[in-house]
């Protein structure tokens, strides 16, 4: 969740103002990479971040990545994003589409003074040469985890429709004698 308070809107549009100023990294564009542990929110502080930039373009590294190579996107970035924006072209990427998992669309990127890229390894070693900035999500792994894994059992809770509940540190099992959703299966 965006923090709303006049000091962070303050420091948002400062940072995005900082970020305008910087001479351009990738041909026309001024490349900055969000980078931060899953759930650490970097998704959303690029959202918020966009907004201040008039819309900067967001390249979403979880659109890149696949099964198979989950952290090994490096290539695809560079083919279909980086070469196209260091031309000052519009860059054209496939899109992973995790549930069919293929890629199965396409999404276009515009040679604006601003793009971002956010996800786990944006700010890696290979990308740094082409980025104007880094912004690095600072939360601990741990809590950036619970997080997430907080938002998704919010969701779609799982628990309350289980069978056994084993407890992780002792194995301790229990089983529900009167399971909530004996009559819902």
């Amino acid at each position: 969740m965006r923090p709303s308070s006049p000091a962070h809107t303050h420091a948002l549009s400062a940072l995005a103002a900082r970020l305008r100023a910087l001479p351009p990294s990738c041909g026309p564009v001024r490349l900055v990479a969000i980078d931060g542990h899953a759930g650490s929110g970097k998704t959303t502080f690029a959202a918020a971040l966009a907004g201040e930039l008039d819309g900067a373009p967001v390249v979403h590294l979880d659109d890149l990545a696949t099964h198979e190579q989950f952290f090994d996107w490096t290539q695809r970035l560079e083919a279909e994003v980086l070469v196209p924006l260091s031309r000052g072209a519009t860059a054209r990427h496939r899109v992973y589409d995790w549930t069919a998992r293929r890629f199965d669309a396409t999404r276009e990127v515009p040679p604006a003074p601003v793009v971002l890229v956010e996800g786990v390894g944006s700010g890696r070693r290979a990308l740094r040469p082409h980025l104007a900035h880094l912004v690095w999500m600072d939360l601990p792994a741990a809590v950036a985890r619970a997080r997430a894994e907080a938002a998704h059992f919010a969701a779609d809770p799982s628990r309350p429709s289980a069978d056994v509940l084993i407890h992780g540190a002792s194995w301790e099992i229990n089983t529900f004698a009167d399971h909530p959703l004996d009559h819902a299966r």
